[in-house]
């Protein structure tokens, strides 16, 4: 390593430690004044959502780890350009290619990280948070496992739901049961499915299991499809579900193949499982990009332009990976093309933009 690549990888560190310390002082202090009335009103102290902040942060670095690169990278070198350094090097004969040796290895460094962090560490640290926000602040009566199984405990009544489909909101093997002030069970619906419809629980194959009190037997009816009235809302369910960001890729991987060998859809799971991979990747497609767009600047425009650009690339990727994983969760593209789609079209331009910044 020449003393041009460490004097690169320097500067271009220097300048992504500053970006997220930045950042994340944003973040907290955001985070700290919104988040602040919720734990106040649910009477916890700020030494909790102290905790609950740090807690976040790993899946926050992860998440602006990509951007942060990038804009380090812009800066770094368009601080170079701006001084007519990258001109001197120009001059004796160095490629634009020469400045993606440093650049890649920082970019493949801290892809490593990322997978790192995503596997290892955010899973335990954003479950943590979530059972903190919903159990302590929230005050929500409901809880998951790994087994997709929810169970919800209301007044007098407690539900169970094998699986719950986000992206349609259906609810499958529900078991809805009923209890008077004894603990004794008046009541007891069994469905196969349940689909949200109009503001209310559509359930189909039912069987109704109702307690006779002078009886003391249960008389049982049989309803191919019914509503009913429940206090549970797909937002709900969406709160409680097991989530893949709280899974690391082998147990999201168990999970997919358990939840389809019981025939239920693993759309959801499976783009989340292939953009597991794809995110870190992006580290080093936006350090390419970002050397081609500060190489291609003026010397006199300094970073600030470069910046803004850089800026407006990372916008546009996020809009096209949004709406392409959205593509995936709803079933129009391959789970796998779904979380790729927008790093391929990104690494396509990266690759333009550098053979037209040399």
């Amino acid at each position: 390593m020449t003393i041009i690549d460490r004097y690169l990888i320097k500067e271009i560190l220097k300048s992504f430690v500053i970006v997220l310390i930045i950042v994340l002082g944003l973040y907290v202090i955001v985070e700290f004044f919104n988040k602040a009335d919720n734990f106040m009103e649910a009477g916890l102290s700020i030494s909790r959502l102290i905790r609950y902040l740090q807690l976040k942060l790993p899946q926050i670095i992860v998440e602006i780890t990509p951007i942060g690169i990038l804009l380090a990278v812009l800066v770094a070198l368009g601080l170079m350009n701006k001084h007519n350094e990258t001109i001197a090097l120009k001059s004796g004969g160095v490629s634009v290619y020469f400045f993606l040796r440093a650049v890649l290895v920082i970019a493949v460094a801290l892809c490593i990280v990322l997978f790192f962090l995503s596997e290892v560490i955010v899973p335990i640290t954003i479950s943590k948070a979530n059972k903190i926000w919903f159990s302590e602040v929230k005050n929500r009566p409901m809880s998951a496992t790994r087994q997709k199984n929810i169970w919800i405990k209301s007044h007098r009544a407690i539900y169970f739901i094998k699986y719950f489909n986000p992206q349609n909101q259906s609810i499958s093997g529900v078991t809805l049961s009923y209890f008077d002030s004894d603990f004794r069970l008046l009541k007891r619906i069994d469905a196969t499915t349940g689909i949200y419809q109009n503001g209310k629980w559509i359930f189909y194959d039912i069987m109704e299991q109702v307690l006779d009190k002078k009886s003391l037997s249960y008389a049982v009816k049989i309803y191919p499809q019914k509503a009913f009235e429940i206090e549970i809302l797909p937002e709900d369910l969406k709160r409680v579900f097991t989530k893949s960001d709280e899974m690391n890729v082998a147990e999201l991987f168990s999970y997919i193949r358990e939840v389809e060998s019981e025939g239920y859809d693993a759309t959801t799971y499976r783009v989340d499982l292939h953009a597991r991979f794809a995110f870190p990747v992006l580290s080093i497609i936006v350090c390419i990009i970002g050397i081609g767009i500060a190489i291609k600047r003026k010397g006199q425009e300094g970073p600030s332009v470069s910046i803004a650009f850089g800026a407006l690339v990372a916008f546009a990727y996020w809009v096209v990976h949004s709406f392409c994983l959205s593509l995936g969760y709803g079933g129009m593209l391959p789970p796998i093309v779904a979380a790729w789609i927008s790093n391929i079209i990104f690494s396509c331009y990266a690759i333009l933009n550098l053979i037209n910044a040399e």
